[in-house]
């Protein structure tokens, strides 16, 4: 029998984390698979006065919310961090270890009403966040080694609150995740001479299969290494250390591929589609003093819907104690995410009759 990669199960190497993923895409042929439930969205109202993300609303701990027009940006009433607060003792034990932690934790708002998500947004209005993340990514990077900007949107993820915004958390340590990331793109720039990613790149606008939308700027890819069904990156053509770096015209054709892709995830399913999002870039703090050629920003989404609008896909069982799996294959996720409309399901002529 001759191996096919949309038939059979395999594993795939994940280059930026060293890891690997099992593909079984002979699982979605189960007599359940492409199930679409039905489901009805809360009507938001444009404007909330009970909302502490609304403008002009007194928020829990008595603070106001100022009555913006475009973004806003605020110091979590709740932070994970705070820039000052004792540090552990000094240990040398091998197995109890503690350091300091410290940072900051800031909440954006990304438009005053609050039933207007990302895919409903104008590229100006999304030029508009682009540009005040670069501000606070500037201003916060300059005291601290890592600064992350990311998203929760929807219940489903977590997120208790409808209004369109963000988190940016900014903290004096290197996360796991990008310095895991940091450790295998220096590895393999230093190995190639050239940055991972724009090698990447490179690649998969040869191949054109998993490619989801593309504009003069930028590429949204379904990864090759995928572990969410519809996970995507974003990542750009040429060699962008930081997100400070984007010149006018490629944070406009940012905003254009954000848009285009978010509205392509709510046509999947005729739903606000829920994701965590979040941008990697090189970091910050002392590290601007460093070579940082070997990093490559990009920003990655990760939606949980498989099947439908109201099934999640959960990471238990072997996923939870050996490693990543998946179903859909990421060619397969990537057709299913690039045939949907650039027009938005409530906006399209068959949605308003």
């Amino acid at each position: 029998m001759e191996f096919a990669p949309e038939d059979h199960q395999h594993i795939r190497y994940n280059p930026l984390k060293g890891e690997w993923i099992l593909v079984s895409p002979h699982r979605l042929k189960r007599p359940w698979q492409g199930q679409v439930e039905a489901t009805t969205e809360e009507e938001i109202p444009e404007y909330d006065p009970t909302n502490p993300l609304s403008p002009g609303v007194t928020r829990p701990n008595g603070k106001v919310t100022e009555k913006y027009t475009s973004t806003y940006v605020f110091d979590n009433d709740f932070p994970a961090m705070y820039p000052e607060s004792p540090d552990p003792p000094e240990n040398s034990d091998c197995l109890f270890q503690m350091a300091s932690g410290k940072g900051l934790c800031r909440v954006m708002c990304f438009h005053p009403k609050s039933n207007i998500q990302v895919p409903l947004m104008t590229i100006e209005e999304l030029k508009s966040v682009i540009d005040r993340w670069i501000e606070q990514f500037e201003e916060l990077g300059k005291k601290y080694l890592w600064v992350q900007i990311f998203e929760n949107k929807g219940a489903i993820m977590g997120c208790s609150n409808p209004h369109p915004h963000c988190q940016i958390w900014a903290a004096s340590f290197f996360p796991n995740e990008p310095r895991i990331k940091d450790m295998f793109q220096k590895e393999y720039y230093e190995k190639c001479k050239r940055p991972m990613l724009m090698d990447y790149v490179q690649r998969e606008l040869e191949k054109k299969v998993r490619i989801v939308v593309e504009n003069d700027d930028w590429i949204v890819v379904v990864p090759f290494w995928a572990t969410w069904p519809y996970e995507t990156m974003i990542l750009p053509k040429t060699h962008i250390r930081r997100i400070n770096e984007l010149n006018e015209k490629q944070i406009i054709s940012l905003a254009d591929a954000m848009k285009r892709l978010t509205t392509k995830y709510d046509n999947i399913f005729k739903t606000s589609f829920p994701y965590t999002m979040g941008w990697h870039g090189a970091p910050t703090g002392d590290k601007y003093a460093e070579n940082m050629d070997h990093w490559v920003f990009h920003g990655s989404y990760y939606p949980p819907l498989l099947r439908s609008a109201t099934v999640k896909k959960f990471i238990t069982g072997f996923e939870l104690l050996a490693g990543a799996q998946r179903d859909l294959t990421p060619e397969k996720a990537a057709e299913i995410i690039r045939n949907q409309p650039d027009t938005h399901y409530k906006q399209s002529a068959e949605h308003k009759k």
